[in-house]
């Protein structure tokens, strides 16, 4: 604990200097004001590799206090490479406490998935984030998405979700579903299933979006209407397992991972790694369920 104390003394209070830390929080202010709107902000050096989730990293260092409790989720898991690296990060950067159950967490950091447990108005969920811009599938140029943003002109994206069901019989998204935020802009949800694209409409946590990469900040604020694009006779549909359930917990609401064992043999189990524990050792956590549309 003293040779703890004695590295954070080396470097300020969550590493980033509070010149740094005052930009992105006015940008994130900003972004929140504006829900889904892409601000641009520094995207300070940091000593991780761009890619590995230095702009969840940037947003996390500048919102974290004292007093809070940080958690990190890598695909749904908590003892991924990513995940263990960013935590003791932070750990080391502040002296903050680090955990594994999202109850207890104030501040999660995640790559890719929303936690299975309904997060509270006390948390924050900061998303690392590759590719902010949902419409760079359509449009290589820059400048032409600012364009279509700032004017609503989202028909090329209309067209590629038209394209692929007449091509495959299906929207053919696997993950980073294009959302309407508060029925203005279109916004990446970072690539997180299907599944979780319900939970980001009318949460009651704040969601934070950083990609340090493109150097883009974007947020939902709590309790904000977010819509996934679909047809009037095409409707948006979540992955479906069937009658299949969870190996170790026979959950059949949870997302599912599909993992082999050693002799070949295919089973599926709950991805978020703490909800699993929880249904295995306790009592059902509290969690938002939806349906597909008939």
């Amino acid at each position: 604990m003293i040779e703890n104390k004695k590295f954070q003394s080396a470097y300020n209070f969550a590493f980033l200097d509070e010149r740094t830390k005052r930009e992105i929080r006015r940008k994130i202010l900003k972004a929140i004001a504006l829900p889904g709107y892409q601000v641009p902000y520094s995207s300070p050096e940091m000593p991780i590799a761009r890619g590995w989730g230095t702009g969840g990293l940037h947003v996390s260092l500048a919102i974290i206090g004292r007093k809070d409790v940080f958690k990190v989720i890598d695909q749904g898991s908590d003892a991924s490479v990513n995940a263990c690296s960013l935590r003791q990060f932070i750990e080391r950067m502040t002296g903050c406490r680090t955990t594994v159950d999202t109850a207890e967490a104030t501040l999660i950091q995640t790559r890719h998935r929303i936690p299975e447990e309904i997060l509270t108005e006390q948390q924050i969920l900061v998303f690392q984030v590759p590719q902010p811009e949902i419409l760079r599938g359509v449009e290589r140029l820059e400048t032409r998405t600012r364009s279509m943003h700032a004017e609503a002109d989202y028909s090329k994206l209309w067209v590629s979700l038209y394209e692929a069901y007449v091509r495959y019989g299906s929207l053919m998204r696997g993950a980073g579903y294009p959302v309407r935020v508060n029925g203005r802009y279109m916004m990446s949800p970072s690539p997180i299933p299907r599944w979780d694209v319900p939970n980001l409409s009318d949460a009651r946590c704040l969601y934070l979006f950083g990609a340090g990469r493109e150097k883009r900040i974007y947020a939902i604020p709590p309790h904000t209407v977010v819509e996934p694009l679909e047809f009037e006779d095409v409707r948006f549909r979540v992955e479906d397992w069937g009658a299949t359930a969870c190996a170790y917990s026979n959950a059949r609401d949870a997302f599912l991972d599909e993992i082999y064992e050693d002799d070949s043999s295919r089973k599926f189990v709950v991805n978020d790694s703490n909800f699993l524990d929880k249904l295995r050792t306790g009592p059902r956590p509290p969690q938002r369920l939806f349906r597909n549309p008939q």
